[in-house]
């Protein structure tokens, strides 16, 4: 079935930039009595699976909202729970990150991490610095609001210094103060688990990003959904705001 979906792929109209907001683990984890927990644990195996299939048909990026900012009200046992899991994976997926010629970056406010985490994910983002194939951006302790907030106390700080004027300032401006400056816009927006929300996920950059939403959990959502999503994509006709005719 697999290769089936991967044959009806077009690869030159492929989205150079997959985000995926990846929800249901809990709600996985909960049909099948188990403690949420296990869910995040599952939900791991499938970013890899997700990671390997992106990179095998050449997409460029692949963004993951791993944890946001609103995360850190959650429970302390499972802030850290997690915290240590993705710490773990990462450092356990790094040779095959590196064997795959995926490089790993982050968005997010790290100032909130704990020390060592910080640490250790800056190592593993060292490590495959080399690497000239998939982009993999985690979104950690990230949220929208926070980073538009940022970037407009840094305008304004840049204002104030006398770089620049309040007329020179313009959607480039906003752009090359976010975290994402380096990084193409999303062209599809994935979401599992079924809710129609953005979760205050990439707002700025989403803003002409297709949607895709599904109702399976992300634990379940395998290389199979991720195909049917790109093909979904494919079929849909583009505009940024002009009319067919216009397009044509």
């Amino acid at each position: 079935m697999l290769s089936t979906l991967k044959e009806k792929i077009n690869p030159d109209s492929l989205p150079a930039h997959v985000a995926i907001i990846m929800d249901g683990n809990g709600r996985w984890a909960k049909s099948r009595g188990l403690d949420r927990s296990a869910g995040h644990v599952e939900g791991v195996n499938t970013v890899r699976q997700i990671t390997e299939i992106a990179s095998e048909l050449g997409i460029k990026y692949l963004t993951l909202y791993t944890f946001s900012t609103e995360n850190w009200n959650r429970p302390k046992e499972e802030v850290d729970a997690l915290m240590h899991l993705i710490v773990v994976a990462i450092e356990r997926e790094t040779p095959d990150l590196i064997k795959n010629n995926v490089r790993l970056t982050m968005i997010g406010d790290f100032d909130r991490m704990p020390g060592e985490a910080r640490d250790r994910l800056a190592r593993c983002m060292d490590d495959t610095s080399h690497c000239t194939g998939l982009t993999l951006v985690l979104a950690l302790s990230y949220s929208a609001r926070w980073e538009i907030t940022r970037a407009v106390k840094q305008i304004a700080q840049e204002a104030i210094a006398g770089h620049i004027t309040p007329d020179e300032i313009n959607d480039d401006t906003v752009a090359t103060h976010l975290t994402t400056a380096d990084i193409p816009d999303p062209d599809l927006l994935i979401r599992t688990g079924g809710d129609f929300r953005v979760s205050n996920f990439l707002l700025w950059q989403i803003a002409y990003s297709e949607i895709f939403v599904t109702e399976t959990f992300w634990p379940d959502f395998g290389k199979e959904q991720f195909c049917r999503a790109i093909i979904d994509y494919q079929r849909r006709e583009r505009r940024f705001g002009l009319t067919s005719e216009q397009l044509k």
